[in-house]
């Protein structure tokens, strides 16, 4: 395998606080070696061993990949007209999933792959080299079982989602609906995740509902992830906590005993600022997880209705200017806390025998993600040794 060094990195963010300086284990003009799919070197530059090729990152910050543990990109449709009604005033309700569920069970296999495809290069351009995405538009046993397996060609990373929302189909019968999603619809699409999810929500499932939704994926093999606490204070969290989810996603609206229960867990916070940015709510309270000692992540929570955005840093803007996160805690939210946030140890860290996964910087530092929102300064992306970007 042909090995790489990066040289002349101004300012290398490892995530690992034995090779450098704090939490993100900074290393001020360092190189990296890679090694075929892994990171082999990290250190001062001038200690670097040889390589058989060497790429010159001009004093330019480097930082692991960003990882997104959170996305929704198997969608058919626009709802343009529903975020303009909500700038115009409109609040934004959960229901409105059931624009993109028609648009989706209508749209062939190729073109569900297709805009899966265009979203996902769209992000890699920006950096994110890891990504997690769920079903959940589709809310038959065909349709969320035809999204998982296009999902999987694409990524690990596949979560089952058929309780997004309570299937149009079956709007006056919600028990029979859980009864499909933790029967057949279940047994249809657990081949293909490695995860189950579920929006525990007013408007969509309840605590009981959501618990005998996990509970029965559990059975089947699949890790549950939860949407809690997005929209009003509710079960979610605590119901997370409880089933040991890998995360517990938006954290919105927390009680005290949410906050303690999130610090006292191995169950991540992922907060998804894109979402309040889109949809004009409350922002979380990432300060008052942190103080509490709860692991936090970010993400982009991409989809068509409540945060079209694929963007990583838009969101560590945003975590830094409206969620009382620093700079460093941000960047390390959206690489090691999504890491962390998919139960992940081989990426969101630049450090031996990680994923060779790098993104470098057109500035000489991770802290102008924050420092220079909207700029897109994502200027070289490796992922798995390659260069893509």
């Amino acid at each position: 395998m042909t090995t790489t060094v990066i040289r002349n990195i101004g300012s290398l963010v490892t995530n690992d606080p034995a090779l450098g300086q704090g939490p993100l284990g900074l290393v001020e003009d360092a190189a990296v070696v890679l090694d075929g799919e892994e990171v082999a070197w990290v250190g001062p530059g001038a200690q670097a061993p040889a390589a058989d090729e060497a790429y010159d990152a001009e004093g330019r910050a480097a930082l692991p990949g960003f990882v997104d543990s959170h996305s929704h990109l198997l969608f058919a449709g626009d709802r343009t007209q529903e975020f303009n009604a909500r700038m115009e005033g409109r609040p934004y309700e959960a229901g409105g999933i059931r624009t993109t569920v028609a648009a989706t069970r209508a749209a062939p296999d190729e073109a569900l792959e297709a805009n899966l495809a265009r979203y996902l290069a769209e992000a890699l351009r920006q950096g994110t080299t890891t990504f997690e995405t769920k079903s959940g538009y589709g809310l038959t046993t065909e349709d969320e079982a035809r999204a998982l397996r296009i999902a999987r060609r694409h990524t690990d990373e596949v979560t089952f989602l058929g309780a997004h929302i309570v299937s149009p189909d079956f709007a006056a019968d919600p028990a029979a609906y859980v009864a499909l999603v933790t029967g057949e619809m279940l047994d249809a699409c657990a081949p293909h995740a490695r995860w189950i999810d579920v929006f525990c929500e007013k408007g969509a499932f309840d605590g009981d509902q959501a618990r005998a939704i996990l509970t029965a994926g559990k059975a089947r093999g699949l890790h549950p992830r939860v949407h809690a606490n997005q929209l009003s204070y509710g079960p979610g969290v605590q119901l997370a906590v409880e089933l040991d989810a890998a995360s517990a996603d938006h954290c919105t609206h927390l009680t005290d005993a949410d906050v303690d229960a999130l610090a006292h867990s191995g169950t991540v916070a992922t907060l998804l600022p894109g979402a309040e940015f889109s949809t004009r709510a409350e922002w979380p309270d990432a300060r008052r997880l942190l103080d509490a000692g709860a692991t936090v992540a970010l993400s982009t929570d991409c989809n068509p209705g409540s945060s079209f955005t694929s963007s990583v840093p838009f969101c560590v803007a945003l975590a830094v200017r409206d969620m009382g996160m620093t700079p460093d805690e941000a960047v390390w939210a959206a690489t090691a806390g999504g890491a962390a946030a998919l139960r992940r140890t081989d990426v969101g860290r630049l450090s031996p025998g990680a994923r060779a996964d790098l993104a470098l910087l057109d500035a000489p530092s991770h802290v102008h993600l924050a420092y220079r929102p909207g700029v897109p300064l994502v200027s070289a992306v490796w992922r798995r040794g390659a260069r893509v970007a």
